[in-house]
């Protein structure tokens, strides 16, 4: 029809007019020329493709949360860390230290809680469909644990690499330690992660009140009886528990009315900000240097209570983000973001700090990046830098995105469908987590 159609009119750009707000433009998609915008037709092709091989029953919304997650805790590390130049060196600050106006932005982009939400749904609902395929316990956690820290062993060998180079090339200490912190210091929710992970089978049949029971009872030890610090490390499990037992619920379909959605929301609400206004509290949501408690390293009542409130958000969202995934523009950008989920989290902070030192070595310190982040100029200097970051971490993607999704395998088949933002081989072995499609080509061979 658009052969046809081409001889007597501009070509339609489809999909275009789906974008939200450019469908009130009259004759945006007719525009003479637009189709033939260099890479503009592959974008096109991309989008059709990702949106024509997602299984009809998957759950996109599932997709979306995560890379919301995703998003919130880079954009979240790129505007609470600052790396200051000072007499030769790099040290880390937090503007919330210096601006403790700026708190709420933690409260947007400490999104913890949802990464342990959809990792408990998934995590059960594979778990469900692996031994509906009689695949063992082993087999089903090898091949996730495999896909989960595959890509840490190039983080660790190329910073292992770079930290030899730099203290043979003078570097402080001082500056050596700030960037192995930064880098190495997210690693340990992957080690929570893949102990959460390897529980499941045990997790799916915990109630989450159990766990918050625990975190509960550690921070009355901890501040109401003054209690041994170390005690809190023991919330680093059970506070992210919480979120995990929540979402494994979720994933054996016992979340589907909007009441559980509406509980939570209010109630992590008003607990959250009981304990922060009467039980004194931090109200940042993520540490801040020289802060007495940390909300989060380790893990307090008030941030699990807070995670409780995001997972009641996402609970209440689901339906508006399904309907909004629906749209294969809006749709291939999550699906993407998801194809790069680990390589994003273990390589954002990579790609600060080498925009960081790159230009520090070319221009000199400069604001927004070099400087102390104690007013709004340096706020308004950060957001400028946020484009060069994301440069700077699609270089990393394009580098390191192999080690994330393996080799791809043989195969006499062509392209296939989406499981779990792994792109599934016709004819080969998938790489779903618990979502084989179904239909015309249930005779596919998968893994899990």
């Amino acid at each position: 029809m658009c052969d046809r159609d081409r001889t007597r009119r501009p070509a339609r750009i489809p999909g275009l007019a789906r974008i939200p707000g450019l469908a009130r433009i009259p004759g945006l998609a007719r525009i003479p020329g637009l189709a033939r915008i260099p890479g503009l037709t592959r974008v096109r092709a991309l989008v059709r493709r990702i949106d024509a091989a997602t299984p009809s029953d998957r759950d996109r919304a599932v997709d979306g949360l995560r890379a919301v997650a995703i998003l919130g805790v880079v954009l979240g590390h790129w505007l609470v860390t600052a790396l200051v130049a000072d007499t030769g060196t790099l040290r880390a600050a937090s503007p919330l230290r210096y601006q403790p106006e700026l708190t709420p932005a933690s409260w947007v982009f400490q999104t913890l809680a949802l990464f342990f939400l959809v990792g408990g749904q998934m995590g059960a609902k594979s778990y469900g469909c692996a031994q509906a395929r009689g695949i063992g316990y082993r087999q089903w956690l090898r091949a996730r644990m495999v896909r989960l820290f595959r890509p840490v062993a190039a983080v660790l060998t190329v910073w292992a690499v770079a930290a030899g180079v730099m203290l043979g090339s003078g570097v402080s200490l001082l500056t050596l330690h700030t960037l192995l912190k930064l880098v190495l210091s997210p690693l340990w929710f992957l080690l929570v992660y893949a102990a959460l992970t390897a529980a499941t089978p045990l997790v799916a049949r915990l109630h989450p009140l159990w766990p918050l029971a625990v975190v509960l009872h550690v921070d009355l030890v901890r501040f109401g009886f003054g209690g041994p610090d170390w005690l809190g490390w023991v919330n680093l499990a059970a506070g992210w528990l919480v979120p995990y037992c929540l979402g494994a619920v979720w994933g054996q379909g016992r979340l589907r009315g909007r009441m559980a959605g509406w509980v939570l929301l209010i109630g992590g609400t008003v607990v959250t900000a009981g304990l922060v206004l009467v039980g004194g509290y931090p109200a940042a949501m993520v540490g801040v240097p020289g802060a007495p408690v940390s909300n989060l390293n380790p893990p307090t009542l008030a941030a699990v209570t807070f995670g409780l409130a995001q997972c009641g958000a996402a609970l209440l969202l689901r339906g508006p983000l399904r309907r909004a995934l629906a749209r294969p523009v809006l749709w291939a950008a999550v699906a993407l973001v998801n194809l790069s989920a680990m390589t994003v989290f273990l390589w954002h902070q990579t790609a600060m700090m080498a925009v960081s030192e790159t230009v520090l070595g070319m221009a000199g310190p400069l604001p927004g990046l070099h400087t102390v982040p104690d007013g709004p100029g340096w706020v308004l200097a950060r957001l400028l830098w946020l484009p060069v970051f994301a440069g700077a971490l699609l270089v990393c993607r394009a580098a390191f995105h192999t080690y994330e999704t393996g080799r791809p395998r043989r195969s006499g088949g062509r392209g296939g469908g989406l499981a779990d933002g792994r792109v599934v081989r016709r004819g080969g072995r998938g790489a779903g987590e618990g979502w084989p499609p179904r239909g015309a080509r249930q005779a596919e061979e998968r893994s899990v």
